[in-house]
């Protein structure tokens, strides 16, 4: 199993860019899908963007499409999570997870989660 730690979390306006990374350990991290999930106050988590292994192929969800980027670096067993033109909607706990597959079920293996909030 992965262990997983996000960062750069924070507050900051709308509009505003933020980038979140997240720190894998093991040797097994290019094995895995890559994604980041997102859970706001009062409502469920959600998922937000997906990458394969080798960085080839990216999954958004509608919400953040053209808004934000997921990228990796397997030498540095580090995904990230661009954010672009946030919106206050955009505020919630990120969470990254590493998973065998495409669907949400195929994550087993969770971050504590970073706060992202976003102020008018």
């Amino acid at each position: 199993q992965v262990q997983l730690v996000e960062s750069g979390g924070g507050l900051v306006q709308a509009g505003g860019s933020l980038r979140l990374s997240c720190a894998a350990s093991g040797r097994t991290f290019r094995l895995y899908y890559m994604g980041w999930f997102r859970q706001a106050p009062g409502k469920e988590r959600e998922f937000v963007a997906v990458i394969s292994p080798s960085g080839g192929n990216t999954y958004y969800a509608d919400s953040v499409k053209g808004q934000f980027t997921i990228s990796r670096d397997n030498a540095k067993n580090t995904v990230y999570l661009q954010m672009n033109s946030l919106k206050l909607e955009d505020t919630a706990v990120y969470y990254c997870a590493a998973g065998t597959g495409w669907t949400r079920t195929d994550f087993r293996s969770w971050g504590q989660g970073t706060q992202v909030t976003i102020s008018s």
